[in-house]
């Protein structure tokens, strides 16, 4: 087992970066975790899902974390665009739920920059802007004696090579450890 490697992970600051598949969230959660500071958590008013603090805690601490809701994703878009342009938080994640428009990307990017933040938009499958820096695809693999291992590809990069890792989140520490694949 190694650390991940830094030039993958964390993805490059000051940039908006995506992520998808159904270990998005755990991704998110571990990117805040190593970022450090502060994140803000920006939902649609369409995500019915809930963040239960019990479930990222081994991540960051719940104190670090500020949910925001929002009616649609236009405003989703503006709150992300004014947290991550405002510097107060290191990392700034969105649930998005229909395409992002070049324009709209761009804005996210610079806002980033702007404010020295990082953006992450949580994005369905197949869905993605060409404005992002990079975007993940993030799936749990089955270990019946460990639930936190991970499969993180990298399916569009803008300033590198794409790339799969075998991870598995070591909670003392709070990082990822990249692991070899299991056997088939």
């Amino acid at each position: 087992m190694s650390d991940l490697d830094p030039r993958v992970f964390p993805p490059a600051k000051t940039r908006t970066h995506e992520v998808c598949g159904p270990g998005a969230y755990t991704f998110a959660f571990a990117l805040a975790a190593r970022l450090g500071g502060h994140c803000m958590w920006v939902r649609g008013g369409w995500d019915s899902t809930e963040i239960n603090p019990n479930g990222f805690a081994d991540f960051i601490a719940p104190e670090d974390l500020t949910v925001c809701r929002t009616k649609d994703q236009l405003q989703t878009l503006a709150v992300a665009e004014e947290a991550l342009r405002a510097g107060a938080v290191s990392l700034v994640v969105m649930t998005l739920n229909k395409p992002l428009g070049l324009t709209e990307g761009r804005r996210l990017q610079l806002a980033a920059r702007d404010g020295r933040a990082t953006g992450l938009a949580l994005i369905p499958e197949g869905m993605g802007s060409n404005a992002a820096e990079t975007r993940w695809r993030c799936t749990p693999v089955f270990d019946p004696g460990d639930s936190t291992l991970q499969r993180w590809e990298i399916i569009k990069n803008k300033s590198g090579t794409l790339g799969v890792w075998h991870v598995r989140w070591d909670a003392a520490s709070r990082r990822f450890i990249m692991v070899s694949p299991a056997g088939e």
